[in-house]
């Protein structure tokens, strides 16, 4: 049975939950579960503290976990744990960031206090940059250790930035780190089952990004107009009653949607229809 971490709380716990919902597997209803066998699909799920997820993972414990790429990074498992799929939800910068006009360049801060949650991740950073600074572990309320006097810069993940701007700080200097929400695996560990959950949390990533795409268009105009939806392999043309028309199916970027609707009006389709997609296989 394949044993798979998730958040046990927070936002990336929702997130994680709702994937795996539509990917078809069990998910608990009770937030105080810190266990749930899903048996149809021979999946064990444990919820933990996204921090310790990696350490689990990379101590083969358990087979795979959700958690944060900083939070996997910090976890200093990364000779023993690898990325096996990025879930492009959950985004945010690891960043410095200083009372405003203090630093402009990460080079500057050699010689200073640098106040963090991820010293690890941040050692790091700082051993590959040639950077020496000394830096202050704490566990929250990072923004206020500039003011307090117990360092002279933060380093920590910034979303909106909102939280800084309020503590009278700036951001500066490039991002330490682009996270985001990722599935991480045993390093050369492919337990059986891993293969058709990758495909399901795929085809669950490929669902929320595309849509289904039908229109009706003469039959003289279908090439121009199969040209801007060639779906992801190639678009479905289907004879209808009327021997002068065809109808086109094809999958098209959800984001891209109302401009190729435009377009393929100007080229003469008609009957344009959008409908979601809840689940597919790629």
């Amino acid at each position: 049975m394949l044993r798979v971490a998730l958040p046990n709380k927070g936002a990336l716990s929702e997130i994680a939950s709702t994937m795996f919902k539509e990917a078809g597997y069990l998910q608990r209803r009770d937030s105080r579960e810190l266990v749930l066998v899903d048996e149809d699909n021979q999946v064990e799920f444990f919820y933990l503290r996204p921090r310790d997820i990696a350490v689990y993972v990379g101590r083969g414990i358990l087979d795979v976990g959700i958690t944060g790429r900083d939070l996997y990074l910090d976890a200093d498992v990364d000779d023993a744990v690898e990325e096996q799929l990025s879930l492009g939800i959950g985004k945010s910068t690891f960043r410095f960031a200083a009372p405003v006009g203090a630093f402009n360049d990460a080079q500057q801060l050699n010689g200073k206090r640098i106040a963090t949650s991820y010293d690890v991740l941040l050692r790091h950073y700082l051993e590959k940059s040639g950077i020496e600074a000394s830096i202050v572990r704490l566990d929250g309320a990072i923004e206020s250790s500039v003011r307090l006097g117990v360092a002279d810069a933060i380093a920590d993940v910034v979303e909106t930035g909102n939280t800084i701007k309020a503590a009278g700080m700036e951001i500066f200097g490039d991002p330490l780190l682009n996270s985001e929400a990722v599935m991480i695996g045993r390093v050369g560990h492919k337990p059986s089952g891993l293969d058709v959950l990758i495909r399901r949390l795929n085809g669950v990533l490929v669902a929320r990004q595309y849509v289904m795409l039908d229109y009706d268009v003469r039959r003289e105009l279908a090439d121009k107009a199969c040209a801007l939806t060639p779906g992801l392999e190639s678009p479905t043309v289907s004879d209808l009653a009327n021997s002068e028309w065809v109808a086109v199916r094809a999958m098209v970027k959800k984001s891209q949607t109302n401009n190729i609707m435009d377009e393929l009006y100007d080229v003469g389709a008609r009957a344009i229809l959008v409908s979601q997609i809840h689940a597919c296989r790629i």
